[in-house]
């Protein structure tokens, strides 16, 4: 039986500069360090040979989101400006509050943003538009970080409804 998403994992050449942007600038909780080194069983689950890695577990309300750097091998970067079509991971969502309050706060510590949140002018008269707002922005590594603000509590996938908390 599959309960739900237990975390997302994103892989970088520099831990430290997420560490901060997630922990620091995003608030997550970090809840776990560790690393590994010749491990025969590691190396079998992630397909890798000799492998070594830091990881880092940070909690974000209902979710966990890790973070690898690996040591061995050295992985390639990706674009940090990949269209979000392309295949594979294409975003974290974050639920907020106060959207425009958040776009300022992370555009103004240097984070890049697609756009900034549409009005609700801008939405206009556009039926489940008008339920959130939300805009795209990357992190230090060109990862895409949805800002979301559910503003119909009614909504199918809003937070309170689906019985998670909203903090961090």
């Amino acid at each position: 039986m599959i309960n739900g998403i237990h975390h997302i994992a994103l892989s970088t050449g520099n831990l430290a500069r997420l560490r901060e942007f997630y922990a620091e600038l995003l608030g997550f909780e970090v809840v776990d360090e560790r690393g590994w080194t010749d491990n025969e069983v590691i190396d079998s689950i992630v397909g890798l040979e000799d492998s070594s890695a830091t990881s880092l577990i940070l909690r974000a309300g209902n979710v966990f989101i890790e973070i690898f750097q690996y040591h061995q091998p050295i992985g390639a970067p990706s674009d940090p400006n990949r269209p979000v079509c392309d295949h594979g991971y294409t975003h974290l969502a974050l639920n907020v509050t106060d959207i425009d309050a958040e776009y300022e706060r992370l555009r103004a510590a240097g984070m890049h943003f697609h756009r900034p949140p549409p009005t609700k002018e801008e939405l206009g008269e556009r039926g489940e538009m008008l339920q959130l707002r939300a805009t795209y922005g990357r992190d230090p590594d060109g990862n895409v970080i949805e800002l979301q603000e559910v503003l119909d509590p009614d909504m199918p996938f809003a937070m309170d409804k689906a019985g998670f908390r909203t903090g961090n």
